[in-house]
C-alpha cells in the first residue's frame, strides 16, 4: 500500500513540477523613415542595422521614403508607401512635420533615428507596457495566413515585406562615395484586413521581400500586435 501511496503522490506532483512553457512577448516595432541621400541617415541605418541583429525583441524595419529623390540620388529602395506611412504618422503626432532619420517606436513615440540612447530607453518603455494580441501566421507559396484571437481593442492587420541587408555604392548626392550597408529594408505592404476584437481569420498575398512581417495597428497609431513570419525552407 505505501508503495501505490508513493506513486500516486509522485504522478500527482509531476505536473506541478513540470516547466510552463510561456510565450515570448512580441517585438517592440522600431519604424526607421531613411534615404540614401541623407548625410544623417547612416548613423541611423547603422543602429537599425544593430539592433536587427542583436535584438529579437525588437522589429527593426527601415522605410526608405522619397522626398530625398529629387536632391541628386534617387533611392533605389524608396516607396511612396514608406512616405505615405511617415506623413500618416505625422498627421498622429505632436510633431506635425516629417523629416529623416526619425524613428517611430510601437507607433507612438518619435525619436531622431541615430539617437541611440534615446532609441534603447523608448524601446525599454515601450517593451514595458506593450499588449500583445496573439497571432498565428503561416506562409505558404505566395499567400500568408493570419490567425487572431479575441481580444479588446480594433486595428488595421498590415504584412510587411524586408530584405535583410543591402550594399549600396552610392556616386551622387550628399552621400556621394559611400558605401551604404543597410538592413531589414521594407520592400512591400499588405494591408490583409481589419481586426475588431473578435477571434478573426485572415488571407493576403504576400508582398515582396525576403522575409515577412504582420503589425496590428490602432487608430492612433498604437501597435496591438506584431510578429515576424517564418521564412520557408528552400
Amino acid at each position: 500500500m505505501s508503495r501505490l501511496l508513493a506513486l500516486a503522490a509522485l504522478v500527482l506532483a509531476a505536473p506541478l513540477s513540470a516547466p510552463v512553457r510561456a510565450e515570448p512577448p512580441r517585438p517592440v516595432v522600431v519604424e526607421l523613415f531613411t534615404s540614401q541621400g541623407c548625410s544623417s541617415c547612416p548613423p541611423a541605418d547603422r543602429l537599425l542595422g544593430e539592433l536587427s541583429r542583436t535584438r529579437q525583441d525588437v522589429l527593426a524595419l527601415a522605410f526608405h521614403v522619397t522626398y530625398w529623390n529629387r536632391l541628386g540620388w534617387p533611392d533605389p529602395y524608396s516607396l511612396e508607401a514608406s512616405t505615405d506611412r511617415q506623413k500618416h504618422y505625422a498627421g498622429l503626432s505632436d510633431v506635425g512635420s516629417i523629416y529623416t532619420p526619425q524613428a517611430v517606436v510601437d507607433g507612438t513615440q518619435d525619436v531622431v533615428g541615430s539617437d541611440g540612447p534615446k532609441l534603447r530607453r523608448a524601446i525599454a518603455a515601450a517593451a514595458a507596457k506593450a499588449d500583445a494580441i496573439p497571432l498565428a501566421v503561416r506562409r505558404q507559396g505566395g499567400e500568408v495566413t493570419i490567425g487572431l484571437q479575441a481580444g479588446k481593442g480594433a486595428g488595421r492587420v498590415l504584412v510587411v515585406g524586408y530584405d535583410g541587408e543591402r550594399t549600396t555604392k552610392v556616386p551622387r548626392g550628399e552621400n556621394a562615395g559611400a558605401t551604404l550597408v543597410e538592413s531589414n529594408i521594407v520592400r512591400g505592404l499588405a494591408v490583409a484586413g481589419l481586426w475588431q476584437g473578435e477571434a478573426t481569420e485572415l488571407h493576403v498575398s504576400a508582398p515582396a521581400g525576403e522575409h515577412l512581417a504582420v503589425i496590428v495597428q490602432a487608430a492612433d497609431g498604437t501597435i496591438l500586435g506584431a510578429a515576424r513570419v517564418a521564412t520557408p525552407q528552400s
